[in-house]
């Protein structure tokens, strides 16, 4: 093969990559983004099915129990992050993440399935809870092996670049999401959302997960993983990940604590923020976070080849610390504003610090741990702290606003993040010492 031919393009000046490595990186991204399209699907509909499966109560209280389904789905996650990591380290990457979007297509099918509690009665929230937490399996198995994959896939140049896929298509499937509901409330009508059309982006996603696990099966496999000698080094296990690398998995848990909260705060909380807080409609609450959404999508590569250029913990310190200063007056002045315009312009401060953190986290995850132990290391101590605070967020919020206290969540999301801009500087600077020795 040529030299021509071993080169992709030279998007940013400084992004070259071979074509092998060039259709690893979008195979793997893509099926990240349709897994992360499944998982966000539940947090934009929930304002639509609600009531089908919680009937009961005020609309602050029929979000609260949707909420703490959502909640449910992370606290399997660590599970799902403990078998397949430890799958992915003995069986291959690639392995990992085929058994992960086969999961995600069950769950999803079946929500778009699921009957009402007009129907079965209890039987309807089980049914819910029982799809969730495949989902939850499925996505705590997902981050681990596919921040894995692509770190080990791209090149030790431009390593951030590439690495910062990871979460563009995170935030590409929460954007496909969010687009979808923008679509399917132009189509249709509130009641005909709330009677059945809320099941048609679950229905989608189903279908893309099955396609994406063809896709998945011809994957090449990762240099890192090949190059393992699995005889020779210790077993990906729990016990050998708290013994040999506490310190680095403490701090991953506190630093996905921060970055999980942060996120599902200023984006899938958000929608019901602005609708159920704010005060926007429905409609106009999906249009704000959707725009902001975009914008958060694109600066996913621009903070990767940021953190090429200047490091990564630079890049993670701009959110622990910026993010923790910026949270509570960003709320305090969101209250106040009655234009969707204004509303999406201040969303995009937090948003840009959540960049920093966004775009280097799973590379600087990967790059701490050696190879036979990686996806146990990254995914683990992420799913930890994303069960304990990411996935209660909703959860949190809404029962605050009940209480009356609202103005304490605020306070509580600046504390984790600034929790996350502690751990950062106990971090070393890993894209000068990174463990991924292949390049």
């Amino acid at each position: 093969m040529n030299q021509a031919s071993d080169q992709v393009g030279d998007q940013l000046g400084d992004t070259r990559i071979s074509p092998q490595r060039f259709r690893s990186i979008i195979a793997g991204s893509a099926g990240n983004l349709v897994e992360w399209y499944d998982w966000f699907a539940y947090a934009s509909f929930a304002i639509y099915f609600a009531p089908i499966f919680f009937p009961a109560g005020d609309e602050t209280a029929k979000l609260l129990n949707t909420a703490a389904v959502f909640a449910v789905g992370f606290i399997v996650r660590p599970i799902g992050a403990y078998i397949m990591g430890v799958f992915a380290d003995r069986r291959g990457r690639k392995a990992g993440l085929t058994l992960s979007v086969a999961l995600m297509f069950a769950g999803s099918m079946l929500i778009a399935i699921a009957p009402g509690y007009a129907s079965v009665g209890m039987w309807a929230p089980i049914i819910l809870i029982a799809a969730r937490m495949i989902q939850g399996l499925s996505l705590g198995g997902e981050y681990g092996a596919s921040a894995t994959y692509l770190s080990e896939m791209a090149p030790r140049k431009n390593r951030g670049f590439w690495a910062s896929f990871q979460y563009m298509t995170l935030c590409g499937g929460q954007l496909a999401a969010i687009f979808v509901a923008v679509l399917l409330q132009s189509l249709m009508s509130e009641e005909q959302l709330s009677a059945w059309g809320w099941r048609i982006p679950f229905a989608i996603g189903a279908l893309l997960a099955l396609g994406v696990y063809v896709m998945r099966r011809r994957m090449a496999e990762t240099q890192s993983f090949e190059n393992l000698d699995q005889t020779r080094m210790p077993k990906s296990t729990l016990r050998h990940l708290w013994r040999a690398h506490r310190r680095s998995a403490i701090l991953v848990a506190i630093l996905s604590a921060g970055g999980g909260l942060g996120a599902y705060t200023f984006t899938s909380y958000m929608q019901k923020y602005l609708y159920n807080s704010v005060g926007f409609s429905k409609a106009t609450a999906t249009y704000v976070v959707a725009f902001a959404l975009l914008y958060f999508t694109a600066m996913q590569p621009v903070f990767g080849a940021l953190g090429d250029r200047f490091g990564r913990r630079p890049m993670l310190l701009l959110f622990g610390i910026g993010g923790a200063l910026a949270a509570i007056p960003f709320f305090l002045t969101m209250q106040q504003v009655t234009s969707p315009y204004v509303a999406a312009a201040l969303l995009l401060i937090p948003l840009t610090l959540q960049s920093g953190y966004s775009a280097n986290n799973a590379l600087v995850k990967a790059e701490l741990f050696p190879a036979h132990i990686r996806g146990l290391g990254v995914a683990f101590p992420y799913a930890i702290g994303n069960a304990i605070f990411a996935g209660t967020v909703e959860l949190v919020a809404l029962w605050l606003k009940k209480m009356g206290v609202e103005s304490l969540f605020y306070v509580y999301v600046a504390l984790i993040i600034a929790a996350a801009g502690v751990a950062t500087w106990l971090l070393p600077e890993t894209r000068d010492n990174s463990l991924i020795l292949e390049d």
